[in-house]
Parts: structure tokens; C-alpha cells; sequence
């Protein structure tokens, strides 16, 4: 039997939850261990920005329900860390830009108000790639001017350039800082940190976790999600998090999980496509291929039928588009925000940004260009915008993802590390980053598995059994 410290640096949100209801730990306690690490040993990876100071007494009030028999459910008395671009009321948010290092909002987030009726209790927050990796196109994953540089646990690794803004909360959970951690992704922000970093990351549909108090980048593309140890685990982290919110009206549509998890006893009959062409012919994805074929040879012998290649027909043209949607929709949210906050630290919208930045040159040591190049654009009606709106649409969606699955017949597609995701991020689509062990130079490998808008109750689903067939953790190369 795993001891109890075993347990909360690796063990399942269920079985941590099972110390909790079985007395074997208090939250207070669970809390209090989680802290100690993120003070003592996680100081080294600069994954956590800040600490809640109520989080001991977020665990006492917890403690006291679960002695009266109030249980809120496998998320109770379990402590959670949240990417700094989700607002938690009187803890900084400032999504990782120095000119916002002092903003405190008074309100949490609608997932915060989720998480904390499910039970759980905010540890505190953790840092991330400056405003999700919107300022410079030089600047590494792991950087941001409120919170510096953050360290892959897994042989100090840098996060380089493109590996996601959710880098943070990545680490975190990877370190054991905490056994499950939100963050958020517009296009590869959780897949590819939870690759890089052997843990489990879930970016779900657009539409089904509300974005009302995160800090927007592209908003037709955002999407909240769970970095955790498991699947079981981040499937029980979205389904305290999913609804419709008034406050968020892409909810609203009906790409929410509704009903109970769908329950897959095994992989046959489950038809996994691989989509090749203009992802994985490329010299860069070289490394991955025989990792790749191992994964896929492993599935079959557990059932599941591979579809090889099941190509996306738009593969080509989704690789080489350039599009103004990121930087329009992103000046037009940002702008919005600020109007709404009040202007936080003096910061009325991207303006004001751009020429604090400009003051205070130490805080953009990679300069600022994509933050210019979204000043400049001319807004949501602008015909540019709405026009390369609707070809990445047609590009990812309907061309791609869409058209590969109906092709071949296919329930989900796999792709390794995070290959696919300018497609799924363009298309709204879920996807999951199971961990797979490691590639030959030792370094974390993993498949990432995802499917239509809206398929996410079969892609968590399938996502156990693949796991279950191929899924390996890695353990930090270092002592955490």
C-alpha cells in the first residue's frame, strides 16, 4: 500500500480523496504538505507565481464539512493551482506582463466559483508565458516579465520557443506541487507543455469551460482546461468545470458535456486515425516516428483498429496559412477587458500596454513585435479579419479534422507530442496529451489524442483506455 506522502506527490485525486474520507489525512494537513514543496524544493522551477494566504483556511472549512458528512464530491479538500491569467478575487492576475504585476481583480473566474463549489481549495497560482505567448516570436516558452523563467522538472529542460504558455501549471503538476493544476490553451498551450512535461493535459471543445475572469488571447479559440496526473483525473477536474455561463455565451451553444462520462470497456472497435501528411513528414518530427510506431503498434495488439495514414485533405495549406485572426481578436478582447476592469495599472487596452513597454524596456527583453502587429489591426469587422476567420474554419474543421474522421470512418485521430495543434486550436476541437515515456535522448514523449468539436465525452473516454494501454508518467530527473 502507497504511504500517504507516496499518494499526494503521485497518487490519483481519487486516492488522495480516499485519505481525506477515511481520515487518514486532513486537507488542512494535504494543504500544508503541498505548501512546504512549493516553498522548499519547487522554488527551483519558478512554476508557482504566488500562494493564497486563505488556502489553510479554504482546508480547515473543508476538514469541518467532511466531519459533518457535507461532501462536495471527488474534488473536496483538494488543492488546485491556477495558470495567473484566471482571475482568483485579491490574488494577482497578470497573465505574465510586468505592466500588470500589481492588478488584483475583486471577482474570481466562473471556473473558480466551480472549482470552489465542487470542493476544492485555490493553492495559488502559477506562472506562464507572457500573455500567452502573444508579445515577441523570439521569446521562449518559459518566460514572462511578471514571473521570469519557469524550469521543465524533467532535467532542467528549457521550455524553447512554441511549447505553450500553460507552462507553469505543467511543472507544477509534473513536480508535485500540486496533483492537479488549470490552465489554458488557444493553440497547443496545454498539450504541449503536458507533453514536454510527462503529464496528462486537457484542452476541451471551446465552449464547454467557461473563459469569463481569464485574461483573453484569441477568444473564438481559448479554452480553460486541467493539467493533472491522469485522465480519470482531468476528467473529473472538467466535469466540475464545464456548463453554460451567461457570462461566456460560447457556453451557450450546446458544446457543454452534458449526462454522466461515457464509459469504453476496451479498445476493439475504436478506430484511431493517424493523420501523416504535412504533419509528421516534416525533418522535425523525424525523432518522434519510431516512438510513434510503437505507440501504434501497442494499440492494435490492444484492440483498437489504426487507420494509417488518415490524413487531414487540408494538411498542406492549414500548415502554410498566416492569418490576422490571432492578433485582431486578440487587441479587440484585450481592449474590451481592460474597458471593463477600469483600467488596471493604468493599462486601458493595448495602447497603453505597447507604451508602458516601451518605458520600461527591462520587463520585454525579446522585444514586443506581436504585440505592434496586433495594435495595428483594424477590429472584429474588419472584411481581412473575417475573412481569414472563415478560411481557418474551413482549414481546420471542415476540410480537416472533420473531413479526415468522415473519410476513413475514424472516431478520434493521434498524433504525436503536440503535431496537430494549430489544427484542433483553429477548429475549437478537444484534445488530450497522454505521457508515453520517453524518447531515446531521455526526454518526455507522449501522444495527443482529439477528435471533432464537441467529441469530448468520447475522446475521455477513449483517452482512459489508450492511457491504459500505452500511457507512462515520467518521474522528474530531479528531487522534488
Amino acid at each position: 500500500m502507497a504511504t500517504i506522502e507516496a499518494t499526494l506527490r503521485d497518487g490519483s485525486l481519487a486516492g488522495i480523496g480516499q485519505l481525506l474520507r477515511n481520515r487518514h489525512v486532513s486537507a488542512e494537513e494535504t494543504v500544508r504538505w503541498f505548501l512546504a514543496r512549493a516553498e522548499g524544493a519547487g522554488r527551483a522551477l519558478n512554476a508557482i507565481r504566488t500562494l493564497a494566504p486563505d488556502a489553510l483556511a479554504e482546508a480547515r472549512a473543508r476538514d469541518a464539512e467532511l466531519a459533518a458528512g457535507q461532501d462536495r464530491g471527488p474534488l473536496h479538500g483538494i488543492p488546485v493551482l491556477l495558470k495567473d491569467n484566471i482571475f482568483v478575487a485579491g490574488l494577482p492576475a497578470a497573465a505574465g506582463a510586468a505592466a500588470l504585476a500589481a492588478f488584483r481583480p475583486a471577482t474570481d473566474a466562473t471556473l473558480v466559483t466551480r472549482l470552489r463549489a465542487a470542493g476544492a481549495i485555490i493553492l495559488g497560482k502559477t506562472n506562464l508565458t507572457e500573455l500567452a505567448d502573444y508579445v515577441s516570436d523570439v521569446m521562449p516558452s518559459s518566460f514572462s516579465g511578471a514571473g521570469g523563467h519557469v524550469v521543465n522538472p524533467h532535467g532542467a529542460l528549457p521550455y524553447g520557443r512554441g511549447q505553450g504558455s500553460s507552462v507553469g501549471s505543467a511543472a507544477a503538476v509534473a513536480a508535485g506541487l500540486a496533483p492537479l493544476a488549470i490552465g489554458s490553451e488557444t493553440q497547443n498551450s496545454i498539450q504541449a507543455p503536458a507533453s514536454v512535461s510527462s503529464v496528462v493535459g486537457y484542452k476541451p471543445s471551446v465552449g464547454l469551460v467557461s473563459r469569463a475572469g481569464v485574461v483573453p488571447l484569441v477568444p473564438s479559440q481559448d479554452s480553460p482546461g486541467p493539467l493533472a496526473r491522469s485522465v480519470a483525473d482531468a476528467a473529473l477536474a472538467v466535469a466540475a468545470l464545464a456548463g453554460p455561463d451567461a457570462a461566456d455565451t460560447a457556453t451557450l451553444d450546446g458544446a457543454w458535456l452534458p449526462g454522466a462520462p461515457l464509459l469504453l470497456e476496451q479498445l476493439t472497435g475504436l478506430r484511431i486515425g493517424v493523420p501523416r501528411h504535412g504533419l509528421l513528414d516534416a525533418a522535425e518530427q523525424a525523432p518522434l516516428l519510431g516512438r510513434l510506431e510503437d505507440v501504434l503498434t501497442r494499440l492494435a495488439a490492444a484492440g483498437a483498429t489504426i487507420l494509417d495514414p488518415c490524413d487531414l485533405p487540408s494538411a498542406l495549406p492549414l500548415r502554410d496559412v498566416r492569418s490576422c485572426v490571432f492578433r485582431t481578436e486578440f487587441k479587440a478582447a484585450f481592449d474590451a477587458l481592460m474597458a471593463t476592469l477600469g483600467a488596471p495599472c493604468g493599462i486601458g487596452g493595448m495602447a497603453d500596454l505597447v507604451r508602458w513597454n516601451e518605458a520600461n524596456p527591462g520587463a520585454i527583453p525579446f522585444g514586443q513585435p506581436l504585440l505592434l502587429a496586433a495594435l495595428a489591426t483594424g477590429g472584429l469587422a474588419d472584411p481581412a479579419y473575417r475573412q481569414d476567420r472563415a478560411r481557418d474554419i474551413a482549414l481546420s474543421r471542415t476540410a480537416g479534422i472533420d473531413a479526415a474522421l468522415e473519410g476513413a470512418g475514424a472516431d478520434l485521430l493521434l498524433a504525436p507530442m503536440g503535431t496537430a495543434a494549430k489544427a484542433t486550436g483553429k477548429a475549437g476541437a478537444p484534445a488530450i496529451a497522454i505521457p508515453c515515456g520517453a524518447l531515446p535522448d531521455g526526454s518526455p514523449f507522449g501522444v495527443t489524442l482529439f477528435g471533432r468539436r464537441g467529441s469530448d465525452r468520447l475522446l475521455l473516454a477513449a483517452a482512459r483506455l489508450v492511457e491504459r494501454a500505452v500511457g507512462e508518467r515520467l518521474s522528474p530527473t530531479a528531487a522534488f
